[in-house]
């Protein structure tokens, strides 16, 4: 009996998670083998990050099981770390999986694969700024998120009780976020939001005045993938709030108390943020001789095939896609993800069938940015029309809440998906507005 056709996709973010279960959907019952490795056992949409991080969202209700949803799906799940690839062999090489002591658990194994999508997403670039990895929190997956929200309470509660032995104490939560993009933006709203209702969950002393947020930016302006007047509605709006919005302010230096910018001033922060740009994982430049570029992004023809071995191919924020025309590569993005998705399950199958592999054109559907309850702003459809609509207030933030709500779809499928989203707009009226554990 011949050996199955193994399809192995290693990420389970966004594009990942999408393209698994397209592949699961169509190959069940055929004689295919489709594999998701991931290292954690559940899934939470990255975008959302910035919530669980100020406790505005509970992850718990939010996150997918990629178990339970590998059954639903016909795919199978191995838990693991990607720790290289054997090209020769056609395998893939997992580290050993260890428990909270350090012990092993399940010792190193190889998977072998027929075709091999790598979907690993990106991390935080601290441009090798001295003191940033030792001493700023990053929001890169969710237990960097949960460690963040940890910390902020636990801050909150300190000046809580300074509060209560001393009214007049002009204690503060000081929070320095680097980086004016999307992240940055929308956490530093997002906290606010969270600090106001603190007071209905036993901190009556605190609320947001006890709050100070710095925002730094090393370009001219926050968010430079939007309209200028957006970009200036969201300042006010976060100047309102009572964030400091500093640009021009290049980050020197992180150390224990806070930042220190390129022109000397030290901005004391208790807990200090990185948000500013993104990167793919240091072993990515190393991995089996695949090409990569200086942000060790995987570099792929526009079949999303890597440069160097046409059955390994990429997508999602780990991989550096050409745009005819122009010189960067397809934005790090969630729609870019989502698309890349379908133009690789669309490629899978035709690699399968000997027909020719199309190559993938993004579409820029725009940007939008949240400033939790306060406002949304951004710009859309900037790949259909040659120019940007702007949008700003219910209408930005109706389709901001959409693109969530697609997600679940592209994941769950249009039954289950639409079940979710009626779940959530039940758990949005009767569940605590923070999660404080």
């Amino acid at each position: 009996m011949s050996k199955k056709t193994q399809i192995v996709i290693v990420g389970g973010g966004a594009g990942g998670l999408e393209l698994v279960r397209k592949l699961g959907r169509k190959f069940r019952r055929k004689h295919f083998d489709i594999i998701l490795v991931e290292p954690q056992q559940t899934h939470i949409w990255k975008p959302l990050l910035h919530e669980v991080a100020a406790g505005s969202l509970d992850a718990n209700l939010d996150e997918v099981g990629y178990r339970a949803h590998a059954h639903r799906w016909g795919y199978r799940f191995f838990q693991g770390r990607l720790q290289n690839i054997d090209r020769a062999t056609r395998e893939i090489i997992l580290a050993p999986i260890l428990d909270e002591d350090g012990a092993e658990l399940i010792g190193g194994q190889r998977i072998r694969y027929d075709y091999l999508v790598l979907a690993l997403g990106s991390v935080t670039n601290s441009y090798r700024t001295p003191g940033a990895e030792q001493h700023c929190l990053f929001l890169d997956d969710r237990a960097q998120a949960d460690r963040f929200r940890l910390r902020l309470l636990n801050q909150c509660l300190r000046v809580s009780r300074q509060m209560s032995v001393d009214p007049a104490s002009d204690a503060h939560v000081r929070v320095a976020i680097v980086g004016g993009g999307a992240t940055g933006i929308e956490l530093a709203a997002e906290l606010y939001n969270a600090a106001a209702a603190l007071r209905h969950y036993g901190l009556e002393v605190f609320d947001e005045s006890r709050l100070e947020i710095s925002l730094i930016e090393a370009g001219p302006r926050i968010l430079p993938a939007l309209p200028e007047k957006l970009a200036d509605a969201a300042r006010e709006e976060l100047e309102t709030l009572g964030v400091r919005v500093l640009t021009d302010a290049r980050v020197a230096e992180v150390n224990a108390t806070g930042v220190v910018t390129a022109n000397g001033e030290t901005i004391i922060a208790d807990l200090r943020v990185w948000a500013a740009g993104v990167k793919g994982a240091d072993f990515l430049k190393d991995l089996s001789g695949l090409e990569t570029d200086r942000d060790n992004r995987l570099v792929v023809l526009a079949t999303l095939q890597t440069t160097r071995d046409d059955r390994i191919f990429a997508l999602g924020d780990c991989c550096a896609c050409p745009q005819p025309g122009k010189e960067r590569p397809v934005p790090p993005r969630a729609q870019a993800a989502h698309q890349m998705a379908d133009t690789a399950f669309a490629n899978l199958c035709a690699a399968i069938d000997g027909r020719p592999l199309k190559a993938f054109t993004y579409q820029d559907f725009g940007s939008l940015v949240s400033l939790s309850r306060y406002s949304t702003v951004g710009s859309l459809m900037g790949g259909l029309i040659g120019g940007k609509l702007a949008i700003e207030g219910r209408l930005a933030r109706f389709v901001y809440v959409s693109l969530y709500q697609m997600h679940l779809l592209a994941i769950h499928g249009w039954l289950r998906g639409l079940a979710l989203i009626a779940v959530g707009h039940v758990n949005a009226v009767i569940r605590p507005r923070l999660k404080l554990h």
